[in-house]
C-alpha cells in the first residue's frame, strides 16, 4: 500500500487491484495476480475466507461436480480427496490455497460504496473503517452474495420456525416435524433428502419448471459428458441426448409434479443461469412418497399454508430454499456495467472486463470452472498494465485535496 500526503483519516492507496470478496472468485484472482508478480488487497465483509461456504451452507453439502471441474487455478485438489469433496474438504482446500499463495484478506471490511473518480482515474472504495483507492477494482462477490427471501402473503403470521437454507445446517433440528420446503432446486432437493433421513416429513413446493438429471450417466459425471459433447455437437443436440438418458434412468419426472422446461438444461443454464438439479437420491424418495411434492403456495397461515389448488396443510417449520442473488447494486455506484439484478450486461465469455479498470470474477454462470477462467484472464490483463506502469518512474493521483504518492 502507499500513503496519502497530509491524508484525511483512514485513507489508503492500494498499489495493486482492490478485490471485493474473499470467496473462491477473490482467492482465485488474487493467486493469479500473485503469479504475475502483481500485489492485491482483498476486502472481505466476513471474518474468514469463503464465509458463504463456512457459515451459510448445510452440513451434508458436497460439490455437485467432480473435483477437477471445481479446482481453482494453479493448485488442484489433493489426490486423496474423493471425486465429490465434502463441504469441509472444500473449505480445507481453500484455506490451503490461501496459505500457499500467501493471500491475507482484510476481514470485517464491508464495502459500502465504490465509485470511479474520473478526475484522478482511480477507484475509491469505502468501507465502514477506511477509504481505499486503486487504479483497478475487481468485483468478486459473485452471483450468490445474499439470500433471496420471497414475499409470500401471510408469511409474518406463521407461528413456527421460518429459516432460509443459508441458516439451515442439519435435519436433526427438525426431527419428527412436518416441514414445508419452498423451492425445488439443488438446495431444496438436498434439504428435503436430509430432512427425510432425520425422520422429518418434507413437503417440497415446486414453484416453476425444473430439469432433473442424474448426477452420473454410465459411470461418468453428467456435466463431464455434456462438456465433452459440446466440443463436437450443437447444444440443442447435447440437451436431447441428456434428456433421453435422463428419461431412461429417472423416468418421466412430469408425473411426479416436476415439469421440465421447454428449453433444454444446458441451453437454459447458458441463457438464464438456472442450474439443472443433479439428483443425489431425492428423486427415489419422491417416488416412494417420503418427499411430498406440492403446488405453489398461495398464502402462509398461522399453522401452515394454503396452496394454489385450494388445499391447506399444517406445518411445524418452513425452509426457504429460494436461492441467492448478487449484492453489487447496493454498493457499486455510477456504473452501468451491471444490470439492476447485479449481473454483468456483457455476454460471456467477455463479461469479466468492464471499463476504467473494472473487472468481475464469478459472474459467468459457469460455476467454479468459469471462475477459474475469469481469474486467469483478469490477471493477464492487469499484469500487462502493471508492467507498463512499473516502467514509469512514478505517478500521482489525488485524494480529495490531498496527494497520493505512488511509490
Amino acid at each position: 500500500m502507499g500513503s496519502c500526503k497530509d491524508p484525511k483519516p483512514n485513507c489508503e492507496f492500494v498499489e495493486g487491484p482492490i478485490i471485493v470478496g474473499a470467496g473462491p472468485p477473490g482467492l482465485a484472482v488474487a493467486a493469479c495476480l500473485s503469479n504475475h508478480g502483481v500485489p492485491s488487497l482483498i476486502l472481505e465483509k466476513g471474518n474468514c475466507i469463503a464465509s458463504l461456504w463456512q457459515h451459510k451452507t448445510y452440513d451434508r453439502l458436497k460439490l455437485h461436480l467432480p473435483k477437477q471441474f471445481c479446482q481453482l487455478p494453479l493448485m488442484g485438489f489433493p489426490e486423496d480427496f474423493p471425486k465429490y469433496p465434502t463441504k469441509q474438504q472444500f473449505i480445507n482446500y481453500m484455506e490451503s490455497y490461501a496459505s500457499h499463495f500467501s493471500i491475507k484478506p482484510s476481514f470485517n471490511q464491508a464495502v459500502q460504496n465504490a465509485a470511479f473518480d474520473s478526475a484522478s482515474g482511480h477507484w475509491r472504495v469505502q468501507t465502514q473503517d477506511f477509504e481505499y483507492i486503486s487504479r483497478w477494482l475487481i468485483v468478486a462477490t459473485g452471483e450468490n452474495a445474499e439470500p433471496v427471501i420471497p414475499d409470500i402473503h401471510g408469511i409474518d403470521k406463521f407461528k413456527g420456525l421460518i429459516r432460509h437454507t443459508s441458516l439451515y445446517k442439519t435435519g436433526k433440528d427438525f426431527r419428527n416435524q412436518r416441514v414445508l420446503v419452498i423451492g425445488c432446486g439443488n438446495s431444496g432437493m438436498e434439504v428435503s433428502l436430509d430432512l427425510c433421513r432425520n425422520n422429518a416429513t418434507p413437503h417440497m413446493v415446486v414453484r416453476n419448471t425444473v430439469h432433473v438429471l442424474p448426477r452420473e450417466m454410465f459411470g461418468f459425471s453428467t456435466f463431464q459428458i455434456a462438456m465433452t459433447l459440446l466440443k463436437w455437437i450443437p447444444v440443442k443436440l447435447v440437451d436431447r441426448i441428456l434428456l433421453l438418458v435422463a428419461s431412461l434412468t429417472l423416468g418421466n419426472t412430469d408425473q411426479l409434479g416436476l415439469r421440465r422446461p421447454k428449453t433444454g438444461p444446458i441451453e437454459l443454464k447458458a441463457a438464464t443461469g438456472k442450474t439443472p438439479v443433479l439428483d443425489v437420491g431425492a428423486l427415489s424418495l419422491i417416488k416412494s412418497g417420503k418427499i411430498k411434492v406440492v403446488e405453489n403456495v398461495k398464502e402462509i397461515t398461522i399453522n401452515g399454508a394454503k396452496f394454489m389448488n385450494g388445499q391447506e396443510k399444517e406445518f411445524d417449520s418452513i425452509i426457504l430454499a429460494t436461492g441467492y442473488k448478487s449484492n453489487v447494486p447496493t454498493w457499486l455506484k455510477g456504473c452501468d456495467f451491471f444490470t439492476k439484478e447485479g449481473m454483468p450486461r456483457a455476454p460471456c465469455p467477455s463479461c469479466w472486463k468492464g471499463s476504467d479498470g473494472l473487472y468481475t470474477v464469478g459472474f459467468s454462470r459457469k460455476g467454479l470452472s468459469g471462475t477459474a477462467y475469469d481469474a486467469v484472464e483478469i490477471a493477464k490483463d492487469i499484469a500487462d498494465h502493471w508492467k507498463t506502469s512499473k516502467d514509469c518512474k512514478g505517478s500521482v493521483a489525488s485524494c480529495d485535496s490531498h496527494v497520493i504518492l505512488l511509490k
